[in-house]
């Protein structure tokens, strides 16, 4: 799929979307309390900066633990970012965001935030170039020093222990009640779609991307997150490629 396709996709997909994910909160809701370990230093008054946040997930939880902390959600599916607006307004901190629909490159204005997060989003970029230009792109929206926690889906394909990840994966989405159709579809677009990469192999190209070498903080199945820091003196520039989310 292309990235129009991939985009109407998850408009397609955004009213149901949380429903269908619902059985597999504890991995979501692991990976928050280990982001909210991660982003621990940031200041009252952080700015954050959400890429691809879709339904809005962890704009909530953050929000939610942090009061002082502003934000800037940027989602080029229309259903998905209008989803996570009202979400907002419903919890109030909408007051406490901007939101962009669209891609990050345009993102108007030149603010610089404390961290930033990028989760389950660079996996489709399947050109590698692309992919650490993406980087560049988030790099450049930190500050010296700024945070980045992103996750994707990652690992060797050609090794005998993705078999074993992918089935134990592919069994959870089955708990999910994710229909047997749904799942050759997944198996498909993870071949075909989706840019499932050794976990170095994610880190080198984030690092590649601004950043001190990544430290890999999560992994449940196929989801590996990294804590990274952006370099004090890299030379970023703006990404020449549009990225979707899960």
């Amino acid at each position: 799929m292309n990235q129009d396709e991939i985009k109407a996709l998850f408009d397609q997909q955004a009213s149901s979307y949380d429903a269908q994910w619902a059985k597999t909160l504890p991995i979501r809701n692991c990976l928050h309390l280990l982001l909210d370990a991660a982003f621990a230093e940031l200041p009252e008054e952080a700015q954050v900066l959400c890429v691809g946040v879709g339904t809005g997930a962890e704009l909530s939880h953050l929000a939610r633990n942090n009061p002082t902390w502003k934000f800037t959600a940027v989602e080029p599916s229309n259903a998905m970012l209008d989803i996570c607006r009202k979400q907002a307004e419903t919890e109030g901190f909408a007051g406490r965001c901007q939101f962009h629909e669209g891609y990050l490159e345009s993102l108007p204005g030149a603010q610089i935030f404390d961290a930033a997060t990028c989760l389950l989003v660079s996996q489709f970029i399947l050109d590698r170039q692309a992919r650490s230009d993406f980087f560049h792109e988030i790099a450049r929206r930190l500050k010296p020093g700024g945070l980045l926690a992103s996750s994707d889906l990652a690992s060797d394909v050609a090794s005998p222990e993705y078999e074993v990840l992918l089935r134990a994966w592919m069994n959870m989405m089955a708990q999910a009640d994710i229909t047997p159709e749904g799942m050759a579809r997944m198996r498909k677009a993870y071949a075909n779609d989706v840019g499932v990469l050794p976990p170095s192999r994610v880190a080198a190209i984030i690092e590649a991307g601004g950043f001190e070498p990544p430290v890999q903080f999560f992994q449940a199945g196929l989801i590996h997150a990294w804590l990274s820091k952006r370099t004090a003196s890299s030379a970023v520039h703006g990404s020449r490629r549009r990225y979707e989310r899960l």
